[in-house]
């Protein structure tokens, strides 16, 4: 399978599936291989973790806890349940190609399917 995805890391997607539905989000990582991406404040699972020594403290003077409890993170969405945003139009939109010569060199720019919008997601 093609590892390269449309979706990007800072991009603005639209939640299309799942618990989160309609809510939108800024990607904070995004994992070709595995075809998923973290988008900020969705998708969130609790952790319970365990108090633990942090490494590298010593310098610091005394060694230092990583604190424990539950803790709040984005877990991982995969990428057929994200649609860009497109922020020209301000809508989810699906995701062309277009090659475009800038300085005698052959760029690949992402644009908005959109009809009535047309244009370049990448500045």
């Amino acid at each position: 399978m093609n590892p390269k995805m449309k979706v990007r890391k800072g991009d603005l997607v639209h939640m299309i599936k799942g618990k989160d539905r309609g809510k939108q989000g800024r990607v904070l990582d995004s994992r070709p291989a595995e075809r998923r991406v973290i988008v900020e404040n969705l998708n969130v699972v609790k952790r319970h973790t365990r108090p633990k020594p942090m490494r590298d403290s010593s310098r610091m003077g005394g060694t230092q806890m990583t604190p424990g409890g539950v803790i709040e993170k984005a877990a991982p969405v995969p990428v057929a349940n994200v649609m860009v945003v497109c922020p020209t139009c301000n809508r989810p939109t699906r995701i062309g190609m277009k090659e475009k010569t800038v300085k005698d060199k052959q760029l690949h720019v992402r644009v908005c399917k959109r009809a009535d919008c047309g244009e370049e997601i990448d500045k």
